[in-house]
């Protein structure tokens, strides 16, 4: 079951009672799909070309460098050196990558049993840590010395931490609750 524009005009009217929507702009939908990850000291122009071309075959879209704002000799970094990538997906690609990610390489993980609901802040949107890129079926698996981990940020225009968990919960996306955090 896909992730679609479809389901998400379902949970406006699914959650327009509960939430007091009067108007469908009003229900929340995902806006846009982030995915990002930092390279932290590597200077290797193959390593970060890796993790660039990577990037651009999971996403399916070309990464954008993130420089460092700030010199910091502690950690021998300097002004205007490669410290991330990033990438924005939006419209079909955004809802392609989150099937993806839901249905394929999640449950790949080992004892994958759901997201945490506590992955939700305040605002409304969701950020799922990934500490291996091998879940994914376009990196090879032959290349386990090059594993790096990334994040994705599901951003919607949902108003609070509530709305955004119905949404979610709406739209498909396996939510568990996290018992270790107190309510």
């Amino acid at each position: 079951m896909s992730i679609t524009k479809q389901k998400q005009q379902t949970a406006y009217l699914a959650l327009a009672e509960k939430f007091g929507y009067t108007s469908p702009m009003q229900g929340a939908r995902i806006q846009k799909v982030i995915v990002s990850s930092g390279v932290g000291k590597k200077r290797d122009k193959k390593q970060l070309e890796l993790i660039e071309n990577r990037l651009a075959k999971i996403t399916g879209q070309k990464p954008s460098l993130r420089a460092s704002r700030l010199s910091i000799a502690s950690f021998k970094v300097r002004e205007g050196d490669t410290v991330g990538m990033q990438v924005t997906l939006r419209g079909a690609r955004m809802f392609d990558f989150i099937d993806k990610v839901i249905h394929i390489a999640l449950p790949r993980t080992r004892d994958f049993r759901g997201l945490k609901a506590s992955a939700i802040d305040d605002m409304g949107n969701m950020t799922i840590g990934i500490k291996d890129n091998t879940i994914f079926p376009e990196t090879s698996d032959e290349d386990l010395k090059d594993v790096f981990g990334l994040a994705v940020t599901i951003v919607t225009s949902a108003k609070s931490k509530a709305e955004a968990e119905a949404f979610f919960r709406h739209i498909g996306i396996p939510l568990v609750v996290d018992s270790s955090v107190k309510r």
